[in-house]
């Protein structure tokens, strides 16, 4: 299909983003708006996507699509009416133990799905690297989606890009995280030499963004990268340099050379100082092996723009950073699943035993005055009371291959449905009066940590902070009843915490409550 194809109002249509709740996605849609499109975006969780900043916005619809599913049918109602589609999905996460797999069967049932609800146009990011054998299994699937995009009738524009620089991406956490607290790195020589040129993320939405009204773009292949071909060793000098941090020694033995004892150490390494998930930081950091350069400038006549260098994106940033100016952040991406025995109509014993406790305190202040402590837990702020067992917790959960608590939080004051905050997950969030979170950590079962404000009519606020746990097995029975005793410890001492931030007096507690069933 030629662009003449295409209707005369074509590019005035509903534009369909999926990922939506991703790290691009997420900062797309707001772009789209405010140029005027209206949008339809997607995600698997419909919580989440309520979530967002841009959620009310009077352009945008919300749907619930999940391109791992086969049924065609939801699927193409999700597409209908749609006349072009940024494809954002990516299966890289801890849910699926073969990534390459879960992003071909997205990849397809999304094409099925597009080409029977006559969708015109899909505009796809994808991966920045020489087509090669020893390309890493993320760049291969990144290639392979765009081959399965492009093999049906609809036309598709690709952008391949190499590293995205901005606050939030996994790959700049990787690199902050790495710059920060390894003033010594022991890297393999091949991976430290090897060339990139890593581009901002304003400049990544610029070309998404600017592909969709521009018909020289449509069905070709564009490299994108910003002005600075460079190597690792000195992207992470310039990180050094712009942060004000002595440059890192870099330690390059030979043996590390071999690819399976370079890969098993360097990951051990990764495991123990970042804050991404192995499921996620893992293939990244396998891709840095492979040089990532842009062979095909013509995007940059098609499109000229004033790209941001890697300095000024670093700057850029990291200003952000330190403004609390975060929109999306890599941890927003992946399915927020509540679990099934928080369903209303369950029987209470549905699923096996639910296990509970709680604090509650009553505090002579108005609910206004309380939630900002709440609203703060986690991240930099800690939890108030024993940080000490929850870093200890966090530890063992990163030795367990678990997400630990560096994640920290988007933002230190802010919290959205789909937030990460440590090893929790925000499932519900209603200021100022509840906070509901999932554990994300290894666990024999599933466990939520609910914290609800409740204002009496004299004023006065009791804070009830209730857990729930649903053991798997007598494992499961065993780690609860093994913890109980440092969790009364632990949650009693918060409340006190919580109050004596507030600065009002306790009228009553901290005392023990059960708090029942939980129903979203």
């Amino acid at each position: 299909m030629t662009p003449s194809q295409f209707d005369a109002d074509f590019f005035s249509k509903t534009v369909l983003v999926t990922g939506a709740t991703g790290y691009v996605g997420g900062r797309l849609v707001p772009r789209l708006l405010a140029g005027g499109h209206r949008v339809r975006a997607t995600g698997r969780s419909m919580r989440k996507l309520r979530g967002r900043t841009w959620a009310n916005h009077p352009r945008v619809e919300l749907v619930r699509a999940d391109f791992q599913s086969p049924d065609s049918a939801q699927l193409r109602e999700a597409i209908e009416g749609c006349s072009s589609a940024y494809y954002l999905v990516h299966s890289m996460s801890p849910e699926y133990k073969d990534f390459p797999h879960a992003d071909r069967r997205a990849a397809r049932n999304f094409m099925s799905a597009a080409i029977q609800a006559n969708l015109k146009r899909i505009i796809y990011l994808g991966g920045l690297g020489m087509d090669s054998p020893e390309l890493s299994s993320h760049l291969k699937s990144r290639a392979e989606v765009g081959r399965i995009l492009r093999s049906g009738p609809i036309p598709t524009t690709i952008l391949r890009s190499a590293i995205i620089l901005g606050s939030g991406s996994a790959s700049f956490e990787i690199l902050r995280y790495l710059s920060e607290r390894l003033p010594l790195m022991l890297l393999p020589p091949n991976v430290l030499n090897t060339e990139i040129q890593p581009i901002c993320i304003r400049d990544v939405l610029t070309y998404l963004e600017s592909c969709l009204g521009n018909e020289e773009t449509i069905g070709e292949i564009f490299d994108i990268g910003g002005p600075d071909v460079l190597t690792y060793r000195q992207l992470f000098n310039l990180y050094a340099k712009e942060t004000g941090l002595g440059k890192p020694l870099f330690i390059t033995p030979g043996f590390l050379s071999d690819f399976n004892t370079g890969r098993r150490i360097v990951l051990s390494i990764a495991r123990m100082v970042l804050p991404v998930s192995p499921a996620i930081s893992e293939p990244l950091l396998q891709g840095a092996r492979n040089r990532a350069v842009v062979m095909d400038d013509r995007i940059t006549k098609i499109i000229p723009l004033n790209l941001m260098t890697c300095s000024e994106a670093i700057r850029r940033a990291i200003q952000k950073d330190s403004l609390r100016i975060v929109e999306t952040r890599w941890s927003d991406a992946g399915q927020l699943k509540p679990p099934e025995w928080t369903h209303p109509g369950d029987a209470p014993y549905a699923g096996g035993p639910l296990l509970q406790g709680g604090f509650r305190l009553t505090l002579d202040a108005p609910s206004q005055d309380v939630w900002p402590v709440i609203a703060c837990l986690g991240g930099k702020t800690g939890w108030y009371y024993g940080d000490f067992l929850w870093r200890v917790r966090g530890w063992m959960d990163n030795l367990a291959g678990g997400v630990g608590l560096r994640r920290g939080r988007r933002h230190p004051e802010q919290l959205l449905v789909g937030d990460a905050l440590d090893f929790w997950r925000v499932l519900m969030v209603k200021p100022p009066r509840r906070l509901i979170l999932l554990a994300e950590m290894r666990l024999p079962g599933e466990a939520i940590l609910d914290i609800e404000l409740n204002e009496t009519r004299h004023g006065q606020t009791e804070i009830r902070l209730g857990t729930r746990f649903r053991s798997k097995g007598l494992y499961g029975l065993f780690y609860w009843y093994t913890l109980l005793p440092f969790h009364d410890l632990l949650f009693g001492g918060m409340l006190r915490a919580i109050a004596k931030r507030v600065g009002h007096d306790v009228i009553s507690g901290p005392e023990k409550f059960k708090p029942g069933p939980l129903v979203l």
